[in-house]
């Protein structure tokens, strides 16, 4: 039983700093324009050496499925006060929404597996006498909820950047930030694995122990 929680309570950890990592870094997705690298993230989008905050989210819709939004603007110089000066008239605006799903499942999946690896933490110092709520069952949902809520953020995303990107641009590619997404996924998706096995493993113990 504390072996396989010691096993979920490692991926769960390893998971954790994964989500973390890929939800701060600047890295999903990078491509070229005009010989120039560009990379962005679920924060930020980088031309060259400079970095500039995603704002679509909060109503600054910028030109072009442009900077900001895609990062795909084909203009030069590439300078945000030129940008300002130019509104896209037919942007939908569910278009923009897929960056807020995306760091908003992103986030709870962080926050699920925060919580789960204290609930974990917890399960060890089980009490017999706690039979109600079992905290290793309860640190394996918790660690199934995280992996939901990555796979939604991961699903939207892929979703939408390649319908997007497959009929405009063929010199592009999912980049580090995005692949740590999906090692997080299994971390937490096996911590879960190992929770559920030790709680069946204590039920089985239980039962079998005579009265």
């Amino acid at each position: 039983m504390y072996s396989f929680m010691g096993g979920g309570l490692f991926c769960a950890w390893v998971g954790t700093i994964l989500l973390v990592v890929a939800t701060a870094t600047d890295h999903w997705m990078q491509y070229r324009l005009s010989g120039a690298f560009a990379h962005q993230g679920l924060w930020r989008y980088c031309l060259g050496h400079k970095c500039y905050l995603q704002t679509e989210s909060i109503g600054e819709l910028w030109p072009g499925w442009g900077l900001t939004g895609w990062g795909l603007t084909a203009w030069g110089p590439f300078r945000r006060e030129g940008l300002a000066a130019q509104r896209e008239r037919d942007q939908p605006e569910a278009s923009w929404s897929y960056w807020n799903a995306t760091r908003a499942f992103m986030i709870l999946s962080a926050l699920c597996a925060t919580s789960g690896i204290i609930m974990g933490i917890l399960a060890f110092t089980q009490q017999s006498t706690l039979t109600r709520l079992s905290r290793p069952f309860s640190a394996g949902i918790i660690f199934f909820a995280s992996t939901l809520f990555v796979l939604l953020a991961l699903a939207i995303y892929t979703g939408v950047t390649v319908s997007f990107l497959g009929r405009r641009f063929g010199d592009w590619r999912f980049s580090w930030s995005y692949i740590l997404g999906w090692v997080a996924l299994l971390m937490t998706f096996f911590a879960g694995i190992f929770y559920m096995c030790a709680y069946r493993m204590h039920e089985c113990r239980r039962l079998s122990t005579p009265r």
